[in-house]
């Protein structure tokens, strides 16, 4: 931060830069115990019931792309950020910024999404709000979502849980939503089509919770990639991550992307994936259901969390070595959710 005297757009990608950010500005000005946790989305005990309420802005570029839409992203994104914390989301609200001179047709387009990603997440678009701001100072179409949701009696998934032992697993292959997202902006093939991961993850974190209920950990990880967000778990908890990079699975079309222009897929953005850790007696269960259901079919154990360098995150390589995961400064790609 002292490096950087103004806001510059790695402090909106997810790593070092937006952790500073956050620990520096945001936190020491709201300063209270609910806020500290820095989890996907706040549980707070509000008149006998545990609700999970978490908030996000959505302002990617462009607005419609393989696989998806701001409107899907305002959606889903809000509604994985609640079943982070095990919540069964119910409620969501939205908030338009519109920029002068954006067509209708437009708007619409964005609304019918939001609204259609809302029926498929089985969440309820219950109030709004609309702005419009002077031609030249937005973007076409801004969109922010806040929302609420029940968590069950005894899940409690929060990062500082993790413990050694707890097995990590994976969703299903990553990259894909960046890889999407920088194809169409920059107008680049990558051996075919690659369509956006976004969709809602309340339904397979059920399933999860119906094999058990003490899952440790979930995070969805997003801007900053699964790297960002494993290096995230280790640092609330002290404990260290160990991975093994033939497991993580990465398809070929975002390793050729990521090849081609020197990028890392542990840092490219997901929109429909998240990363558990899990008991270790419990791993295998939660394999097999994660497995079976659409959202997790391609799940992957992919490493482990160990009381060996707590803190950080390392990965066995193909070659026998081993190299470091580090949070990465700012973002590859910016604008991508």
């Amino acid at each position: 931060m002292r490096d950087q005297p103004v806001v510059v757009m790695g402090h909106g990608g997810g790593g070092a830069l937006s952790a500073e950010l956050i620990e520096q500005v945001f936190t020491p000005a709201y300063g209270n115990p609910t806020l500290a946790a820095l989890a996907d989305s706040a549980v707070l005990d509000l008149g006998g019931a545990r609700l999970a309420f978490s908030t996000d802005s959505y302002v990617v570029r462009p607005l419609f792309f393989p696989g998806g839409s701001l409107g899907d992203l305002a959606v889903n994104g809000t509604v994985n950020d609640l079943a982070m914390s095990g919540a069964r989301p119910a409620y969501l609200s939205t908030a338009f910024i519109l920029e002068e001179g954006v067509e209708l047709a437009v708007v619409e387009r964005v609304a019918r999404a939001v609204g259609a990603a809302a029926r498929a997440a089985d969440v309820t678009v219950a109030t709004g709000d609309t702005k419009v701001v002077e031609s030249g100072h937005g973007d076409g179409v801004y969109v922010t979502t806040a929302g609420v949701g029940l968590v069950p009696d005894g899940v409690d998934i929060r990062p500082q849980r993790a413990r050694p032992g707890d097995a990590v697993i994976v969703s299903g292959p990553i990259g894909l939503h960046g890889v999407a997202i920088m194809s169409v902006r920059e107008g680049l093939e990558f051996g075919g089509e690659i369509a956006s991961d976004t969709a809602p993850l309340a339904g397979l974190v059920a399933a999860m919770l119906a094999v058990t209920p003490d899952i440790h950990v979930l995070r969805d990880p997003t801007r900053g990639g699964l790297g960002a967000s494993l290096n995230e778990i280790a640092r609330a908890s002290g404990t260290g991550v160990r991975l093994r990079e033939r497991a993580i699975p990465v398809p070929d079309e975002v390793a050729n992307a990521c090849g081609f222009l020197g990028l890392d897929p542990m840092y490219v953005a997901n929109e429909g994936r998240l990363v558990a850790f899990v008991p270790p007696e419990h791993a295998e269960g939660v394999l097999a259901a994660m497995r079976a259901h659409p959202h997790g079919a391609g799940a992957a154990l992919i490493g482990e969390c160990v009381a060996d360098h707590p803190g950080t995150v390392v990965v066995a390589t193909g070659l026998g070595g081993t190299r470091v995961v580090d949070l990465p400064l700012g973002e590859q790609l910016p604008r991508i959710c």
